[in-house]
């Protein structure tokens, strides 16, 4: 299956998960097209200042790939810087936040997996 650019579905979420500012979210898959038990498969794109709030995932894993910007990365209590090329796996009931510390988008694809 290939679903073009131009057939993927854009969302605008306001303060998501009681972040601050308006994040995009670019789903490239809706999870009702993945056999696999996936909640999200989607690009996320933080502009400068914005966040995703702390939130946690239960029964689930959350993948985050970062393809540009810079950021800054709560999980588990535990905060730290992530960039272009990064890779953060998240879940297993761990609290976590991200938001874009940077003078450019930060743009995240991001993959949630249920158990």
């Amino acid at each position: 299956m290939i679903k073009k650019k131009s057939a993927q579905t854009i969302e605008k979420r306001e303060n998501m998960r009681g972040g601050t500012g308006t994040v995009t979210v670019r789903h490239y898959l809706k999870s009702e097209e993945i056999k696999a038990r996936t909640r999200l498969c989607a690009e996320l794109i933080l502009p400068p200042g914005a966040s995703i709030g702390l939130h946690d995932h239960v029964g689930e894993d959350e993948i985050y790939l970062i393809q540009k910007g810079q950021g800054l990365m709560t999980d588990g209590g535990m905060e730290f810087p992530v960039t272009t090329g990064d890779a953060i796996l998240t879940g297993q009931g761990a609290s976590h936040s991200i938001k874009n510390t940077g003078a450019e988008d930060l743009v995240v694809t991001a993959v949630i997996i249920k158990y």
